[in-house]
């Protein structure tokens, strides 16, 4: 196994080249110290180029920059996707992010008093780690999935990019977060829709750009100032918004009712072939567009260092038990914001300030 450390053990190694990962990176950068972020994409900004082609971000431009940077688009605008994705690219050339692509990290354990993180044959050591791989790493289905027919054409939404991946047919989009809003009122368009599930709330006012103006400041503030473990009342919401998806933001049910969606209890599980609601109805539909979700994914790190599978005891982002260990980019790691582009600048001044390893002259190792 190649020992992939050209100028030796470094401060810090980023696992994860999205948003987190680069403005934990800018904030180390600062800091002079030695350092390399490793990303499972080919390109930086995959994570947003490789979703559905009409998504858009929930928050204005004036609020998407990362620490450094403002968000080069109209203040009250919403960015696309791909001017997301576009950004991270420039922002890693900008500030010289040291990035190696297309590393996927298998195992990461301690060996002494540092880490050691593995992939495709190669390893790299480091005083210090930062998990900055988010919230959404790997998709969730029911496991009664795979009873479905065979002639039903089935994608995540992870998977989805447009209406045209899908067969002639009705389209059972399952879930009703803002994913499956989205979904569901886009491919309406072209085919019969349903959409199965109930929404956990939805924000009282019209997404666009005079909330962008007017109520998105007072939901950032409470998002960033409020809503936190460091208060009482986030402390109290965290596990329950944690638990359940985030009101419905843009699209709202009546606008799915207003384009002739069918909104719909429930899939519970399939019979002959076909997906069943709680109610018991049976449905017969040509495509399943699954919009449930993803659940973290720390398989490949050594469970002595996990909490049962799960994040270990931790507080802001520095796990309690295992010293050098980080982690960025959660849901509600701090606040009801630390998995936006808003919020995980703040939580990455925070590791940053805490990562003990000396700083050094010469910021990173070669990419490898």
């Amino acid at each position: 196994m190649s020992n992939n450390n050209r100028a030796g053990m470094l401060d810090a190694i980023i696992i994860g080249g999205g948003q987190a990962g680069l403005a934990m990176g800018y904030f180390m950068k600062g800091q002079k110290r030695k350092f390399l972020i490793l990303d499972a994409c080919q390109r930086t900004g995959d994570s947003w180029r490789q979703r559905w082609d009409s998504l858009r971000v929930f928050t204005p431009a004036k609020y998407d920059g990362l620490p450094g940077a403002l968000f080069p688009a109209d203040r009250l605008s919403f960015p696309t996707k791909d001017q997301v994705a576009d950004y991270l690219e420039w922002y890693a050339a900008e500030f010289e992010l040291p990035v190696s692509h297309g590393i996927r990290v298998e195992h990461l354990w301690r060996e002494g008093d540092h880490y050691v993180a593995t992939a495709n044959g190669r390893r790299w050591e480091a005083r210090n780690v930062v998990v900055a791989t988010g919230s959404t790493q790997t998709p969730e289905v029911p496991g009664f999935a795979g009873e479905l027919a065979p002639s039903i054409r089935q994608v995540h939404s992870s998977q989805y990019r447009n209406p045209q991946q899908l067969q002639e047919g009705p389209v059972l989009v399952v879930g009703l977060g803002n994913s499956g809003a989205e979904i569901g009122l886009e491919v309406s368009g072209t085919r019969p829709a349903l959409v199965a599930g109930k929404p956990t709330g939805e924000i009282p006012v019209k997404h666009g750009k005079a909330a962008a103006r007017y109520a998105f400041p007072v939901v950032r503030f409470l998002g960033l100032y409020v809503l936190t473990l460091g208060s009482p009342i986030g402390r109290k919401m965290a596990p329950a918004m944690k638990a359940h998806a985030e009101p419905l933001i843009r699209t709202k049910t009546r606008d799915l009712e207003a384009a002739g969606v069918h909104v719909v209890p429930r899939v519970t599980g399939v019979a002959d072939g076909m997906p069943v609601l709680a109610d018991g109805t049976r449905l017969e539909v040509a495509n399943v567009v699954w919009c449930t979700g993803f659940r973290e994914d720390f398989s490949w790190i050594d469970p002595a260092l996990l909490d049962g599978g799960a994040m270990p005891r931790q507080w802001r982002g520095v796990a309690l038990d295992s010293p050098g260990l980080f982690f960025l980019g959660q849901r509600f790691l701090y606040a009801e914001v630390s998995d936006t582009l808003p919020g995980l600048g703040r939580d990455a001044r925070y590791l940053a300030a805490r990562i003990p390893a000396p700083a050094v002259h010469g910021s990173a190792v070669a990419a490898a």
